[in-house]
């Protein structure tokens, strides 16, 4: 590739600029083009500046083919480094640098606009490799090689920031190219995986100067937010400079021009304090840096300054902007405080500023209480609404995000607003927060035409795993031919309080009771059906276990109840039962109950069970070590109700290698000769990433995407068709079935939900079970895009028709047209005739409940 190279050191010096040139040959070494812009001098610490009001001018350097980079001895003389020349060179034969008298920003301008056309378009920018690094914010904020970086960013080039950190300032050729070459490596890689997401506009890259560093780890990190110590200054106090011709003649003129004054030191102490003037002082730039290297000694592992001190390279993405801090604040008013009481002024201006918003004007309060998805919900807001179109609200200072208090939205509007007679054009709210924190008295009352939240009062007829096989048993009763009759394993639930009581808890349990029995009189455990139990209201994967045999249950139970016997300092609840128990925590309310979220097990989540047939075998993939992996599928219902499933899908795997679960390890003396569950348990909560390879996104699984004559097997084309018709119908089912009262959508509410889906072998999508709140944190900062996204489909399709601004109105409606209304799915190659927030959503069902918003 062509690649322009900047810095900020300037040519290659042994003493200030040692490093540029044994970079730039490996990088040729490599095979790529390499033009190469350089200020004329050394230019540190002056960031993305550029000279205002100066002509800039070239000069042209001819670099040696070898450099060295060890200072000479004072005895010693400089060995020749190249030469430069005030006129380009007239043959092309001639390796030439261009030199410029500006700054690092202004070579990365003049090198992309005016220098090496002839060698085709630039593919990437790299400045540096700085002389000593620029990791943590004090360096970074400061540094001109960052400011070149920058300065290409700005100008849509991909640009990456190189910095040797030296531990020493007597420089080994040896580690010094050995540097360069793992640079040259470092940015061949970010430059194939760069990001299409516009996630990144640039990187800074930390390369500590040690041998061996190429096979050190390279680590993303995050940049350390350190400051200068308070009262520290940067500068000192120093005398006048000497040999300063321009300074000695202004002091010169100054004595002739006070001709007759007396001489500072006759003029009276009093005299002195009385006078108005500044005292003449000189200040040389003199830093300490140990308040850096203190902060670097005192911060968490993660972080550049820590990775480039542990000999680590440091990779830190950024955006070419300041950092959006405060976003809870964006679209707020500031309300400025008054010097005095001004009678009625303070109200006019409210009611003035009222009159004066937009039509559609809203006020949103987006209070999600996580860090990872916040900032993407109020992303999202700002990409579909225009700024002037709401108003964030804050929280109140006496609300505790831990508790489990409602916020009281009414006191959360501008007095005026809440005043106002025309309620429907001031007190419009978005209300995004935890389940418990809705004022369900104020979302259902008088004000459920002004007011859209992010979740349905009762939706347990799905999110409960023991409700969920009642919905969908009730809806397949009534309706044989649903997609649910041959999508979902039908299991049995059951209540245990005590373990010695399970066989009488089975007694309504006929389909297991009867499958147990039949196992008994199986001997080889790979013909019997296996089950595995899921208690119907825990949640992370706790209390799931496999088995097949009515005594491979009851030791399951027995185990548990032996856990808690062993645990002296907890006192039995006897309320709630014996098994399990934890008796300082207190039961939460069915709804409000999030399963990808909470960390806890009460007492009751253990008294509630449901026993499913074990799906087996699961679609395996040898590209990933045949691991089992579930899909989670974000799914939006809106009102009462219209469910659309996001087409960007996650692809959860397990931790270790498949293995059936009657093939456990017996008889070796490493192996218990118990099921191993991290070979069948892909729940999001188990530290899942995409780091680990892990967490992957579903249309970039080794799966091929559409079945072929030739092909074997499933494709991804149709796992998510299944996926498409087996939510129309469940959703359906939940609205509409014999369970009812446990799911009520709200005309003016919203919810994302996350449903889990099993392959098999022969490529049948089998829902395993439905989570309100989905976690999203295990898309990481790599797929923090396809999570914005979701989030712009809901603010496109679940907000702009209620509190609508314009033209989006149409277009959000538009979705609702296709032949999708008919549950038969939105193609994928159709999606380009659609508004681009909802291109993902696919409309799967339009069930008319008859409840209207307003």
């Amino acid at each position: 590739m062509h690649i322009l190279v900047t810095n900020d050191d300037g040519p290659p010096s042994p003493t200030s600029s040692p490093y540029v040139h044994s970079f730039v040959r490996a990088l040729q070494r490599a095979g790529h083009t390499v033009s190469v812009c350089l200020p004329h001098t050394q230019r540190s610490w002056i960031g993305k500046a550029h000279m205002v009001g100066e002509t800039v001018k070239p000069s042209y350097y001819r670099p040696s083919e070898t450099f060295d980079p060890t200072p000479p001895s004072d005895s010693a003389a400089a060995k020749p480094q190249g030469t430069t020349h005030s006129r380009p060179s007239k043959s092309r034969d001639i390796e030439e640098w261009i030199l410029v008298d500006g700054t690092p920003a202004s070579c990365a301008q003049i090198g992309l606009h005016y220098f090496f056309q002839d060698r085709g378009p630039v593919d990437l920018v790299v400045s540096g490799p700085n002389y000593g690094r620029n990791a943590t914010a004090v360096f970074a904020l400061s540094s001109g090689t960052l400011g070149g970086a920058l300065e290409a960013a700005v100008c849509r080039q991909k640009a990456i920031a190189v910095s040797y950190a030296f531990f020493s300032r007597n420089h080994d050729p040896e580690i010094i190219e050995g540097a360069s070459a793992h640079s040259v490596r470092v940015i061949e890689s970010l430059y194939r995986q760069w990001p299409t997401d516009s996630s990144v506009d640039l990187y800074s890259v930390n390369v500590p100067l040690v041998e061996g560093v190429g096979k050190n780890k390279t680590l993303f990190t995050e940049m350390l937010q350190n400051y200068w110590s308070q009262g520290s200054s940067c500068f000192t106090e120093v005398e006048g400079s000497v040999g300063d011709e321009d300074e000695e003649e202004h002091r010169i003129r100054e004595g002739e021009e006070r001709e007759g004054v007396p001489a500072p030191e006759e003029t009276s102490t009093k005299e002195s304090e009385a006078g108005k003037g500044y005292t003449h002082r000189h200040f040389k730039w003199s830093p300490r840096f140990t308040d850096v290297y203190n902060s670097v000694e005192e911060s968490p592992p993660g972080n550049d300054g820590w990775a480039v001190k542990e000999g680590l390279t440091s990779i830190t993405p950024m955006k070419a902007n300041f950092y959006h801090a405060a976003p809870h604040l964006h679209g707020s008013e500031l309300k400025l405080e008054q010097s005095q009481p001004q009678d009625n002024t303070t109200s006019m201006t409210q009611e003035h500023t009222l009159l004066h918003r937009p039509k559609n004007h809203f006020y949103a309060l987006i209070a999600y209480e996580d860090p990872y998805v916040q900032p993407l919900i109020l992303s999202a807001l700002s990409k579909v609404f225009p700024k002037e179109s709401y108003t964030l609200l804050s929280l109140p200072e006496s609300h505790d995000p831990s508790s489990s208090s409602e916020i009281p939205m009414s006191s959360l509007l501008p007095q005026s607003a809440s005043d106002s007679a025309s309620s429907s054009e001031n007190n419009r709210i978005l209300q995004i927060t935890p389940y418990e924190h809705v004022d369900w008295s104020y979302v259902s009352d008088d004000h459920k035409g002004n007011v859209v939240v992010n979740s349905y009062m009762l939706r347990k007829a799905l999110i409960r795993k023991h409700y969920l096989g009642t919905t969908i048993e009730h809806w397949v009763a009534k309706h044989p031919e649903s997609v649910l009759n041959s999508h979902f394993r039908r299991g049995d639930a059951f209540e245990v309080d005590y373990a010695e009581f399970l066989d009488d808890a089975l007694v309504e349990a006929f389909d297991l009771r009867a499958s147990l029995d039949k196992n008994e009189e199986v001997e080889d455990a790979k013909d019997r059906e296996w089950w595995i139990l899921k208690p119907g209201m825990s949640d992370r994967g706790q209390g799931i276990r496999l088995f097949s045999t009515m005594e491979e249950l009851q030791e399951i139970f027995d185990g548990w109840e032996e856990d808690e016997s062993d645990d002296e300092d907890e006192e039995e609840d006897e309320e709630n039962g014996g098994v399990n128990r934890k008796p300082t925590e207190t039961k939460k309310d069915d709804d409000d109950y999030d399963e990808d979220k909470d960390d806890g097990i009460t007492a009751s989540h253990l008294r509630h069970f449901v026993a499913q047939p074990y799906i087996h075998q699961p679609l395996l993939l040898p590209a990933y070590d045949n691991r089992k992996f579930h899909i989670r599928t974000y799914v939006l219902c809106v009102g009462s109700m219209d469910v659309y499933v996001y087409r960007e899908m996650l692809a959860l795997f397990a931790g270790k290698p498949y293995v059936a679960p009657w093939e456990v390890p017996t008889g070796d003396d490493d192996a218990s000769g118990e099921i191993d569950l991290e070979a069948h348990l892909t729940n999001t909560c188990l530290q899942r990433t995409v780091k680990d390879g892990s967490v992957r996104r579903f249309w970039d699984i080794d799966v091929p995407t559409t079945a072929t004559t030739n092909a074997s097997g499933p494709s991804k084309n149709a796992i998510f068709d299944q996926i498409c018709a087996v939510t129309g119908d469940l959703f359906q089912a939940a609205a509409q079935g014999g369970m009812t009262m446990h799911f009520q959508p709200l005309p003016n509410a919203f919810e994302v939900f996350g449903l889990d889906f099993l392959v098999d072998a022969a490529g049948t999508a089998w829902l395993l079970e439905v989570n309100s709140f989905p976690d999203f944190k295990q898309t990481g900062d790599e797929l923090n895009g396809l999570v914005q996204g979701l989030w712009e489909g809901v603010m496109a399709l679940a907000v702009r028709p209620r509190f609508g601004s314009g033209a989006g109105d149409q277009e959000a409606a538009a979705i609702k047209t296709p032949s999708a209304m008919k549950g038969e799915g939105l193609k994928y190659e159709d999606r380009e005739n659609y508004a681009e927030e909802v291109r993902d959503m696919v409309h799967v069902r339009n069930v008319d409940l008859g409840r209207r918003f307003g």
